[in-house]
């Protein structure tokens, strides 16, 4: 089953920490990590009610690269959604489907919660594999980072771990993620739709919350394409695939 922790990156106020770890000890999270949090006094401890010792043992990183290291899926949440297939980087899943998706995978599971006042910036939003946005009326979508803390993580408790197989780790995705950029190299791809494309590449990844056989499967096609691709474009021959059901002859000696 997956096993979860809460990033809040560059969060400005100790109470919303302290309320943050309440909410994860009501639902069964034990991890809470820190990117460049204020510092932690009364307030956050006050907040945390039940859930102190969770904001006891939270860790803190200066940066959110190094926040995620180790993490198998990295998610990101946001009050901006879009429909628009053409602006996937706002593309999201409600809390629910998210639920449902990771309901499916093993692995680590990092829940980013951005600023009180910008939320996740553009460069953050693409180092993730999976958007979640929460539905609220459009007059005032907003929501306090505690609250959407608690409706996500409940929608998480609601829902059962299933057994569909292994997800693949995050260096064996960020290898299928290289074959693909070596695909887009390649095949001379228009160098102005690269990064968006990676961007598109990673979250449609992250949405199929695919098995390690289909992981290494797809990698098997990414890089056997690009390969053929530079042997064609050097001149060099490539091994043409047998026929299904022909076998090679042995050659007898005289």
């Amino acid at each position: 089953m997956a096993e979860f922790s809460v990033i809040l990156v560059e969060p400005k106020y100790e109470g919303n920490i302290g309320a943050v770890a309440r909410a994860m000890k009501n639902f069964g999270v034990r991890r809470l990590v820190l990117v460049n949090p204020p510092p932690i006094g009364d307030e956050a401890r006050k907040r945390a009610m039940h859930g102190l010792n969770v904001l006891e043992s939270a860790v803190s990183f200066e940066t959110l690269e190094k926040a995620i290291k180790g993490a198998d899926l990295v998610v990101g949440t946001s009050g901006i959604d879009t429909k628009n297939e053409k602006k996937f980087l706002r593309m999201a899943l409600s809390p629910r489907d998210f639920a449902e998706k990771v309901s499916e995978m093993d692995g680590k599971v990092a829940i980013l919660f951005g600023r009180e006042d910008y939320g996740l910036l553009n460069p953050e939003l693409m180092k993730c594999d999976m958007l979640v946005t929460i539905p609220t009326d459009p007059e005032y979508p907003i929501l306090n980072v505690a609250q959407a803390a608690v409706i996500v993580l409940y929608e998480l408790y609601q829902k059962p771990a299933g057994s569909v197989g292994r997800e693949a780790s995050a260096m064996e995705k960020e290898k299928l993620h290289e074959a693909f950029a070596d695909l887009l190299t390649a095949t001379n791809y228009p160098p102005h739709k690269v990064e968006r494309t990676k961007v598109m590449f990673r979250r449609m990844v992250g949405r199929a919350v695919p098995t390690k056989w289909e992981f290494h499967a797809t990698m098997g096609v990414l890089t056997r394409a690009t390969k053929r691709i530079k042997r064609l474009e050097s001149g060099e021959s490539y091994d043409k695939p047998r026929q299904p059901g022909r076998t090679r002859r042995k050659r007898l000696s005289p």
